[in-house]
């Protein structure tokens, strides 16, 4: 029987940066996964989620280009071939991962893996033994339940879905719900977007929220808050959905996007003893540690903050305890995070009600304008930025970005939060202009 350091149960994000890294550092590892290396992440997420963003922006794009003084007639739009180059480019990113394994010296293992008992895992009709044992399995799509709900799809199978859709039904209000909404949209579909909630994108702060809300319906998506999907049944030329409320609305797809639940289920994870939350989240302590000690896990199955950066930072975190000096820790404060809705979001830091709820007094300093290029492009849209700050300290607790390239904006100044920047310090910072990200460096009267 094979002997390992560290076996690595999942090829997502986390999991292969575990891997590597440890294999760098002399340990011998194994890494088993059923589909393909990169997880969620690479093959049903971020990457092909933004490459179908961008590709959504082209018709309003062209649109805008009427005012600069472009012309001619409009483009058409070929789903079969979005599809095709996504599907080449990811594979791509797929073999890049596996070089990056095999260049590390991890071994590769195609399959699904289970504990078999306290230091052995399953493969297969092979079993391999480690000294650690790391699960990073990720999550997976919740569906939500009604009569009907197998014919509505999940984020999994959007990136394929044949036809294209023309109209299009989207149940839930989180981020995923909101890009799909937006960028099929873009894409020419005529969009339903159905939230049980008074606004989209619970836990983001609420000017937020309202803005982009009101953006992406100017855009043409017909948002419905407070409503649902009561049944759903094919009939003959597409969905039927019946709305709680009594109304149906016909749709040729219905996309389920209510959040993601820990993929945890399958792995012998009961008969080892190793607990799991009520959402069947593995509990991990601050190092990573299953309450079985040798058995660790990262990521979307342990349910802290489900983004791939994070998983990355959580798996350095645990080849440095376990392989290194042991002395870096995991710090989960002032995470940046974008959304790809049209507008994008960008956000970092306390959004202005967590603020309120953990300090004094505060100052919110907030703007909302019609950016530069849309003075010609004829577009109604508009950018929204906000800071939150702690009137005692000065402190920059929160910065909130509705706009054009927003994640890219924020991630700039998130460095700025983690660094403890004041108000003084982004008012002493000269803009780069003309520019959106020099708002946040020019706002001088707080709101009331």
């Amino acid at each position: 029987m094979q002997q390992y350091d560290l076996f690595v149960i999942g090829g997502g994000s986390g999991g292969v940066r575990a891997a590597r890294m440890a294999a760098q550092r002399g340990a011998r590892v194994a890494l088993a996964e059923a589909g393909a290396l990169g997880g969620t992440c690479v093959n049903l997420g971020c990457i092909p989620k933004k490459l179908y963003g961008y590709a959504a922006h082209y018709a309003e794009s062209f649109e805008e280009s009427h005012g600069f003084g472009w012309s001619g007639p409009g483009p058409s739009f070929d789903w079969a071939t979005l599809k095709r180059n996504r599907a080449i480019e990811i594979m791509r990113l797929n073999g890049v991962y596996e070089k990056l394994l095999i260049g590390a010296g991890v071994q590769l293992l195609h399959g699904r893996a289970r504990l078999a008992e306290a230091h052995a895992v399953e493969v297969g009709t092979e079993r391999f033994r480690a000294a650690n044992i790391l699960v990073a399995t990720g999550g997976a799509p919740h569906r939500p339940e009604f009569p009907g709900q197998e014919l509505a799809i999940t984020s999994n199978e959007i990136f394929d879905l044949e036809p294209f859709p023309r109209r299009l039904l989207v149940i839930g209000g989180g981020y995923i719900a909101c890009e799909f909404a937006s960028i099929f949209n873009g894409l020419g579909s005529r969009v339903t977007q159905l939230y049980r909630g008074a606004q989209v994108l619970r836990g983001f702060d609420d000017d937020v929220r309202a803005f982009v809300a009101g953006e992406m319906t100017k855009k043409g998506v017909e948002l419905r808050l407070n409503a649902g999907v009561a049944s759903l049944q094919r009939v003959e030329g597409g969905l039927l959905a019946r709305l709680r409320d009594g109304h149906p609305l016909e749709v040729d797809a219905v996309l389920a996007a209510t959040g993601r639940w820990p993929n945890a289920g399958g792995l012998g994870l009961e008969a080892l003893g190793v607990q799991r939350n009520e959402h069947g989240a593995i509990v991990v302590d601050d190092a990573f540690r299953t309450s079985v000690p040798h058995i660790c896990a990262l990521g979307d199955v342990i349910d802290r903050v489900q983004l791939t950066p994070v998983a990355l930072a959580e798996a350095m975190t645990l080849v440095d305890r376990l392989f290194g000096s042991g002395r870096r820790t995991m710090d989960y404060g002032s995470i940046p995070t974008a959304v790809f809705t049209h507008p994008n979001i960008g956000t970092v830091g306390l959004t202005e009600a967590q603020a309120r709820q953990q300090y004094g007094k505060l100052r919110i300093y907030r703007t909302d304008f019609k950016p530069l290029r849309h003075t010609l492009s004829m577009s109604t849209e508009r950018t929204l930025m906000k800071l939150v700050v702690d009137d005692a300290s000065d402190r920059v607790l929160g910065v909130h970005m509705v706009g054009a390239d927003a994640g890219e904006i924020v991630q700039g100044f998130a460095v700025a939060l983690k660094a403890g920047a004041t108000k003084a310090v982004f008012d002493a910072t000269i803009g780069i202009h003309p520019t959106a990200a020099e708002e946040f460096v020019t706002l001088r009267e707080p709101v009331a």
